[in-house]
């Protein structure tokens, strides 16, 4: 499990790195983005990534790396999001942004090493195909949760998914070896 815990540091860093440099292009104006928006951002994202694993032939010469570390990132914007709320102009500067980003990042983390304990990090025997699917899986049932005005009966909230999308992220970006 330590080895995950690093390869799972080293990935964050990376998406962290970009979210920080971004943030100082151009500032926090994703704050003005409502959830749907969002998540309609991770889930281009997401069959762009299917897509590249599909399609023999590729129109624009880039693999699925940056489009996993932008679902990472769009997934922890959502996070900070359901926290903060929307506003109407940008309001975090990079400081603050960073900082809860962090937090958002310890969270799903810890959730994914209590989730490793349980399942054995099965994870490892996946395939990239299949964790980009279960992605998919979840933007979709964020979409519905979204489109019932985030109630649900039985099921985990919109926090939750996004932190799983998070984590499968984070797992093909490491069984591709990007850490």
């Amino acid at each position: 499990m330590n080895i995950t815990s690093q390869q799972y540091d080293s990935i964050v860093a990376i998406c962290r790195s970009l979210f920080i440099n971004k943030m100082k292009d151009y500032g926090s104006a994703w704050r003005i983005l409502r959830l749907p928006s969002l998540t309609d951002q991770i889930f281009i994202k997401a069959q762009r990534i299917r897509s590249l694993q599909e399609n023999e032939v590729r129109k624009v010469d880039e693999d699925e790396t940056g489009e996993f570390i932008g679902i990472i990132n769009y997934s922890i914007m959502a996070l900070i999001q359901l926290e903060l709320g929307v506003v109407d102009q940008p309001d975090l500067n990079v400081e603050e942004a960073t900082e809860l980003y962090d937090a958002k990042v310890k969270l799903t983390k810890d959730l994914m090493e209590a989730k490793n304990h349980d399942y054995g990090e099965a994870w490892r025997e996946m395939r990239v195909s299949s964790l980009t699917d279960l992605i998919l899986q979840k933007l979709l049932r964020v979409k519905q949760i979204e489109d019932n005005k985030g109630k649900t009966l039985v099921s985990e909230g919109i926090d939750a998914n996004y932190q799983d999308m998070i984590n499968y992220a984070v797992f093909a970006l490491i069984l591709s070896n990007k850490a």
